[in-house]
Protein backbone atom coordinates (compact mmCIF):
# COMPACT_ATOMS: atom_id res chain seq x y z
CA UNK A 1 0.00 0.00 0.00
CA UNK A 2 1.34 3.19 -0.91
CA UNK A 3 1.68 5.94 2.06
CA UNK A 4 1.17 9.86 1.74
CA UNK A 5 4.17 11.85 1.28
CA UNK A 6 3.71 14.45 3.80
CA UNK A 7 4.56 12.10 6.83
CA UNK A 8 7.81 10.87 8.70
CA UNK A 9 7.44 7.18 8.98
CA UNK A 10 8.51 5.21 12.10
CA UNK A 11 8.94 1.13 12.43
CA UNK A 12 7.63 -0.12 15.76
CA UNK A 13 10.71 -0.38 17.11
CA UNK A 14 11.74 3.24 16.06
CA UNK A 15 8.69 4.50 17.60
CA UNK A 16 8.81 2.59 20.77
CA UNK A 17 11.73 4.65 21.58
CA UNK A 18 9.77 8.19 21.53
CA UNK A 19 9.05 8.65 25.09
CA UNK A 20 7.73 5.04 25.21
CA UNK A 21 10.27 2.65 26.91
CA UNK A 22 10.71 2.77 30.85
CA UNK A 23 7.43 4.29 31.39
CA UNK A 24 5.26 2.56 34.09
CA UNK A 25 2.10 0.97 32.20
CA UNK A 26 -0.72 2.01 33.92
CA UNK A 27 -3.36 -0.67 31.57
CA UNK A 28 -3.82 -4.13 32.84
CA UNK A 29 -4.70 -6.91 30.87
CA UNK A 30 -7.79 -7.62 32.05
CA UNK A 31 -8.52 -3.32 31.27
CA UNK A 32 -7.63 -4.37 27.83
CA UNK A 33 -9.76 -7.15 27.32
CA UNK A 34 -12.86 -4.92 28.28
CA UNK A 35 -12.53 -1.73 26.22
CA UNK A 36 -11.21 -3.96 22.51
CA UNK A 37 -13.85 -3.54 20.66
CA UNK A 38 -15.68 -6.72 18.89
CA UNK A 39 -13.32 -9.20 17.48
CA UNK A 40 -10.51 -6.65 17.89
CA UNK A 41 -6.74 -7.40 19.13
CA UNK A 42 -4.48 -5.28 21.64
CA UNK A 43 -2.05 -6.19 24.06
CA UNK A 44 0.42 -4.74 26.58
CA UNK A 45 2.99 -4.73 24.36
CA UNK A 46 1.17 -2.30 21.72
CA UNK A 47 0.14 0.14 24.48
CA UNK A 48 3.83 0.05 25.22
CA UNK A 49 5.47 0.41 22.55
CA UNK A 50 2.62 2.45 20.35
CA UNK A 51 0.09 4.41 22.47
CA UNK A 52 2.24 5.31 25.62
CA UNK A 53 4.74 7.32 23.08
CA UNK A 54 1.24 8.52 21.46
CA UNK A 55 -0.03 9.85 24.58
CA UNK A 56 3.43 11.77 25.34
CA UNK A 57 3.02 13.43 21.97
CA UNK A 58 -1.11 14.31 22.91
CA UNK A 59 0.84 15.80 26.24
CA UNK A 60 2.65 17.88 23.98
CA UNK A 61 -0.17 19.00 21.53
CA UNK A 62 -2.64 19.57 24.44
CA UNK A 63 0.17 21.49 26.59
CA UNK A 64 0.32 23.82 23.45
CA UNK A 65 -3.16 24.06 22.67
CA UNK A 66 -3.58 25.50 26.12
CA UNK A 67 -0.88 27.68 25.87
CA UNK A 68 -2.33 29.07 22.97
CA UNK A 69 -5.50 29.77 24.44
CA UNK A 70 -4.58 31.40 27.10
CA UNK A 71 -2.46 33.93 25.05
CA UNK A 72 -4.69 34.43 22.53
CA UNK A 73 -6.95 35.64 25.48
CA UNK A 74 -4.82 37.82 27.26
CA UNK A 75 -3.97 39.32 23.66
CA UNK A 76 -7.95 40.17 23.63
CA UNK A 77 -7.80 41.33 26.61
CA UNK A 78 -10.76 38.58 28.06
CA UNK A 79 -10.51 36.36 30.96
CA UNK A 80 -9.56 32.85 29.88
CA UNK A 81 -12.39 30.07 28.96
CA UNK A 82 -11.97 26.67 29.09
CA UNK A 83 -12.15 25.56 25.50
CA UNK A 84 -11.51 21.49 25.02
CA UNK A 85 -9.52 20.17 22.75
CA UNK A 86 -10.51 17.60 20.33
CA UNK A 87 -9.32 14.54 19.23
CA UNK A 88 -10.33 12.71 15.52
CA UNK A 89 -10.18 9.70 15.08
CA UNK A 90 -11.09 8.08 11.37
CA UNK A 91 -10.24 4.96 9.40
CA UNK A 92 -12.43 2.23 7.33
CA UNK A 93 -15.10 0.09 8.70
CA UNK A 94 -13.98 -2.60 11.06
CA UNK A 95 -10.32 -1.85 11.43
CA UNK A 96 -10.54 -1.05 14.74
CA UNK A 97 -10.57 2.64 15.74
CA UNK A 98 -13.23 1.90 18.85
CA UNK A 99 -10.53 0.06 20.29
CA UNK A 100 -7.90 2.79 19.57
CA UNK A 101 -10.63 5.60 20.83
CA UNK A 102 -11.24 3.65 24.22
CA UNK A 103 -7.62 3.28 25.04
CA UNK A 104 -6.44 6.90 24.20
CA UNK A 105 -9.65 7.81 26.60
CA UNK A 106 -8.13 5.29 28.98
CA UNK A 107 -4.58 6.37 29.12
CA UNK A 108 -5.08 10.17 28.60
CA UNK A 109 -8.08 10.25 32.46
CA UNK A 110 -4.95 8.37 33.78
CA UNK A 111 -2.05 10.97 32.55
CA UNK A 112 -4.86 14.18 32.94
CA UNK A 113 -5.85 13.38 36.40
CA UNK A 114 -8.05 16.73 37.18
CA UNK A 115 -9.44 16.54 33.45
CA UNK A 116 -12.93 14.92 32.00
CA UNK A 117 -11.73 12.71 29.12
CA UNK A 118 -15.01 11.97 27.35
CA UNK A 119 -15.68 9.80 24.05
CA UNK A 120 -18.24 9.51 21.18
CA UNK A 121 -19.20 8.05 17.59
CA UNK A 122 -20.30 9.41 14.83
CA UNK A 123 -22.51 6.26 14.57
CA UNK A 124 -25.19 8.21 16.40
CA UNK A 125 -25.70 11.27 13.60
CA UNK A 126 -26.61 8.76 11.28
CA UNK A 127 -30.14 9.24 9.68
CA UNK A 128 -32.62 6.42 11.69
CA UNK A 129 -33.40 3.71 9.20
CA UNK A 130 -36.94 4.86 8.74
CA UNK A 131 -35.46 8.12 6.91
CA UNK A 132 -32.72 6.39 5.35
CA UNK A 133 -35.47 4.74 3.82
CA UNK A 134 -37.83 7.49 2.94
CA UNK A 135 -34.72 9.07 1.01
CA UNK A 136 -33.90 5.57 -0.55
CA UNK A 137 -30.48 5.21 0.66
CA UNK A 138 -31.02 2.57 2.96
CA UNK A 139 -27.88 0.93 0.81
CA UNK A 140 -25.90 3.71 1.36
CA UNK A 141 -25.68 3.84 4.89
CA UNK A 142 -22.51 4.91 6.16
CA UNK A 143 -21.80 7.12 3.04
CA UNK A 144 -21.46 10.95 3.52
CA UNK A 145 -25.28 11.30 2.94
CA UNK A 146 -26.31 8.83 5.29
CA UNK A 147 -25.42 11.48 8.36
CA UNK A 148 -27.20 14.36 9.59
CA UNK A 149 -23.96 16.87 9.14
CA UNK A 150 -25.67 19.24 10.03
CA UNK A 151 -26.33 18.32 13.39
CA UNK A 152 -23.27 16.92 13.95
CA UNK A 153 -21.46 20.70 13.63
CA UNK A 154 -23.97 22.21 15.64
CA UNK A 155 -22.76 19.68 18.26
CA UNK A 156 -19.37 20.27 17.90
CA UNK A 157 -19.84 24.28 17.87
CA UNK A 158 -21.78 23.43 20.87
CA UNK A 159 -18.90 21.19 22.38
CA UNK A 160 -15.78 23.72 21.61
CA UNK A 161 -18.33 26.54 23.16
CA UNK A 162 -18.95 24.87 26.55
CA UNK A 163 -22.67 24.11 26.06
CA UNK A 164 -23.37 22.10 29.39
CA UNK A 165 -25.17 18.32 28.85
CA UNK A 166 -25.18 17.86 25.06
CA UNK A 167 -27.56 14.60 24.21
CA UNK A 168 -25.93 12.50 21.78
CA UNK A 169 -27.89 10.08 20.15
CA UNK A 170 -27.09 6.66 20.50
CA UNK A 171 -26.10 4.05 17.94
CA UNK A 172 -26.87 0.40 18.51
CA UNK A 173 -25.22 -2.42 15.81
CA UNK A 174 -27.49 -4.98 17.42
CA UNK A 175 -30.73 -3.24 16.34
CA UNK A 176 -28.72 -1.56 13.09
CA UNK A 177 -30.27 1.71 14.32
CA UNK A 178 -30.58 4.84 16.23
CA UNK A 179 -31.87 4.15 19.57
CA UNK A 180 -34.77 5.25 20.31
CA UNK A 181 -35.09 8.04 23.37
CA UNK A 182 -31.83 7.13 23.46
CA UNK A 183 -28.86 9.39 24.51
CA UNK A 184 -25.12 9.74 25.17
CA UNK A 185 -24.33 13.06 27.22
CA UNK A 186 -21.18 15.09 26.58
CA UNK A 187 -20.71 17.32 29.23
CA UNK A 188 -17.97 20.32 29.16
CA UNK A 189 -15.30 17.36 28.80
CA UNK A 190 -11.53 19.20 28.66
CA UNK A 191 -10.30 16.54 26.32
CA UNK A 192 -13.17 14.84 23.41
CA UNK A 193 -12.45 12.21 21.60
CA UNK A 194 -14.51 11.65 18.44
CA UNK A 195 -14.40 8.21 16.66
CA UNK A 196 -15.94 7.84 13.13
CA UNK A 197 -14.96 7.11 9.60
CA UNK A 198 -16.71 10.52 8.49
CA UNK A 199 -14.35 13.02 10.89
CA UNK A 200 -12.12 14.03 8.17
CA UNK A 201 -14.69 14.14 5.07
CA UNK A 202 -15.33 17.70 3.68
CA UNK A 203 -18.84 17.40 2.85
CA UNK A 204 -20.46 19.69 -0.13
CA UNK A 205 -22.30 22.87 0.66
CA UNK A 206 -21.02 23.78 3.95
CA UNK A 207 -19.67 26.39 5.36
CA UNK A 208 -17.58 24.42 8.25
CA UNK A 209 -15.95 21.02 7.92
CA UNK A 210 -16.13 18.33 10.66
CA UNK A 211 -12.17 18.32 10.90
CA UNK A 212 -12.13 22.03 11.18
CA UNK A 213 -12.99 21.26 15.15
CA UNK A 214 -10.07 18.81 15.43
CA UNK A 215 -6.99 19.92 17.52
CA UNK A 216 -5.52 16.85 16.59
CA UNK A 217 -6.40 13.55 14.43
CA UNK A 218 -5.37 10.24 13.88
CA UNK A 219 -6.01 7.55 10.82
CA UNK A 220 -6.15 3.73 11.33
CA UNK A 221 -4.91 2.48 7.83
CA UNK A 222 -4.71 -1.34 7.12
CA UNK A 223 -4.80 -3.12 3.51
CA UNK A 224 -8.23 -3.36 2.40
CA UNK A 225 -8.13 -6.93 1.68
CA UNK A 226 -6.92 -8.00 5.07
CA UNK A 227 -9.92 -5.19 6.69
CA UNK A 228 -12.06 -7.15 4.83
CA UNK A 229 -11.15 -10.54 6.59
CA UNK A 230 -11.02 -8.92 9.71
CA UNK A 231 -14.97 -7.29 8.76
CA UNK A 232 -16.14 -11.00 8.06
CA UNK A 233 -14.57 -12.41 11.51
CA UNK A 234 -16.66 -9.82 12.93
CA UNK A 235 -19.98 -10.26 10.97
CA UNK A 236 -19.24 -14.45 12.26
CA UNK A 237 -19.04 -12.83 16.28
CA UNK A 238 -21.90 -11.04 15.60
CA UNK A 239 -23.89 -14.51 14.23
CA UNK A 240 -23.49 -16.01 17.35
CA UNK A 241 -24.04 -13.14 19.61
CA UNK A 242 -27.25 -13.04 18.09
CA UNK A 243 -28.22 -16.91 17.70
CA UNK A 244 -30.27 -16.84 20.56
CA UNK A 245 -31.93 -12.99 20.42
CA UNK A 246 -35.02 -12.88 18.07
CA UNK A 247 -34.53 -8.51 18.45
CA UNK A 248 -31.47 -8.97 17.11
CA UNK A 249 -30.81 -7.77 13.57
CA UNK A 250 -28.41 -10.51 12.59
CA UNK A 251 -30.85 -12.90 13.90
CA UNK A 252 -32.55 -14.11 10.42
CA UNK A 253 -28.37 -14.00 9.22
CA UNK A 254 -27.89 -16.30 12.55
CA UNK A 255 -30.52 -19.40 11.94
CA UNK A 256 -29.85 -19.37 8.36
CA UNK A 257 -27.29 -20.90 5.79
CA UNK A 258 -24.54 -19.85 7.58
CA UNK A 259 -22.75 -20.08 3.99
CA UNK A 260 -25.25 -17.65 2.25
CA UNK A 261 -25.02 -15.58 5.13
CA UNK A 262 -20.98 -15.28 4.40
CA UNK A 263 -21.51 -14.57 0.57
CA UNK A 264 -23.93 -11.59 1.25
CA UNK A 265 -21.64 -10.11 4.27
CA UNK A 266 -18.60 -10.83 1.47
CA UNK A 267 -20.80 -8.87 -1.32
CA UNK A 268 -22.01 -6.36 2.03
CA UNK A 269 -18.44 -5.07 1.96
CA UNK A 270 -17.84 -5.06 -1.94
CA UNK A 271 -20.50 -3.10 -3.06
CA UNK A 272 -20.78 -0.88 0.14
CA UNK A 273 -17.93 -1.02 2.83
CA UNK A 274 -15.25 -1.34 -0.02
CA UNK A 275 -16.65 1.52 -2.51
CA UNK A 276 -17.13 3.92 0.90
CA UNK A 277 -13.70 3.50 1.54
CA UNK A 278 -12.29 3.96 -1.63
CA UNK A 279 -14.70 6.97 -2.56
CA UNK A 280 -14.49 8.65 0.97
CA UNK A 281 -12.91 7.29 3.54
CA UNK A 282 -9.11 7.00 2.28
CA UNK A 283 -9.07 9.98 0.13
CA UNK A 284 -8.77 11.78 3.84
CA UNK A 285 -6.03 9.84 5.11
CA UNK A 286 -3.67 12.54 4.09
CA UNK A 287 -5.57 15.09 6.47
CA UNK A 288 -4.55 13.22 9.72
CA UNK A 289 -1.87 14.28 11.81
CA UNK A 290 -0.53 10.70 12.68
CA UNK A 291 -1.29 7.43 10.73
CA UNK A 292 -1.51 4.00 12.55
CA UNK A 293 -0.88 0.96 10.02
CA UNK A 294 -1.84 -2.37 10.86
CA UNK A 295 -0.93 -5.79 9.74
CA UNK A 296 -2.55 -9.45 10.36
CA UNK A 297 -4.07 -9.33 13.75
CA UNK A 298 -4.05 -5.75 14.57
CA UNK A 299 -0.72 -5.31 14.97
CA UNK A 300 0.73 -1.67 14.12
CA UNK A 301 3.53 -2.35 11.86
CA UNK A 302 4.20 1.59 11.17
CA UNK A 303 3.48 4.85 12.56
CA UNK A 304 3.19 8.31 10.31
CA UNK A 305 3.66 11.79 11.59
CA UNK A 306 2.72 14.66 9.34
CA UNK A 307 5.26 16.47 8.43
CA UNK A 308 2.95 19.84 7.64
Amino acid sequence: MVLPDNYNYFTRAQWATFHGRNQLNTVTADELASIAALNDRISLDDVQEIYVPLRHLLHIYIHRYQQLMNDKADFMGKPTRKTPFLIGISGSVAVGKTTTARLLQLLLSRSFTNHKVQLITTDGFLYPNAELQRRGILDRKGFPESYDMERLLTFLDDVKSGQPNIEVPRYSHQIYDIVPQGYDVIDQPDILIVEGINVLQLPSNQQLYVSDYFDFSIYVDADPKQVENWYIERFETLLDMAVNNPDNHYYHYAVGDRAKALAEAHQIWRDVDLKNLDEFILPTRNRADLILHKTAHHVIDTVGLRKY
